[in-house]
């Protein structure tokens, strides 16, 4: 398994193309239940048992801090197993998720889409970029922009999401919530 404290490093190893249609296929689909908030369905048809979903904090350091930006085991607004995500998806129904009444409107763009190969045939490791809009009331509106690290596993049916590493260009994130999957 790709460890999700470490960076992808070997892009030398395209997926064929068929391979990699399927990919995009199946991260607009997410998109298109995300968008709609179909976490339920998310969870069940696109997420893998083992998933590891990990947004750090982002700190701006200068270029010639060896620390960089993030370091895996310090702050993150997510380090997910499919446990927190289950309880994070139930939540948007409980009466008291009041950041959720009336629903957010959602639009997920995803971008820039490559899908490599790894040492396991099974694997997939797969960057993106993303756009996400959120907008709720009359005036809330919150546009997260970022780069996400994936890793794919190919099942019978499909793919499903093992990894998630997420990183928002954003430094000081203005969002009243987190009320979103990216």
């Amino acid at each position: 398994m790709l460890d999700i404290s470490k960076p992808f490093t070997d892009f030398s190893r395209h997926a064929p193309a068929d391979v990699t249609r399927l990919v995009e296929q199946f991260l607009y689909a997410e998109a298109r239940v995300l968008d709609r908030e179909g976490y339920e369905e998310w969870l069940a048809d696109f997420i893998d048992e083992d998933i590891h979903y990990w947004m750090p904090d982002m700190e701006t350091r200068r270029r010639d801090d060896k620390r960089g930006t993030f370091a895996y085991g310090e702050s993150a607004y997510f380090d997910d197993q499919l446990n927190e995500l289950t309880v994070r998806v139930k939540r948007y129904n409980e009466p008291s998720a009041w950041a959720d009444n009336p629903a957010t409107r959602h639009a997920h763009l995803i971008s820039n889409i490559e899908v490599f190969e790894t040492d396991d045939p099974a694997l997939f490791a797969v960057c993106s970029a993303f756009t996400n809009v959120r907008n709720r009331n009359e005036t809330d509106q919150d546009i997260i922009h970022g780069r996400r690290e994936d890793v794919l596993r190919r099942h019978e049916n499909g793919f499903k999401l093992a990894r998630r590493r997420v990183f928002i260009v954003q430094n000081v994130l203005l969002s009243k919530n987190l009320n979103t999957f990216f």
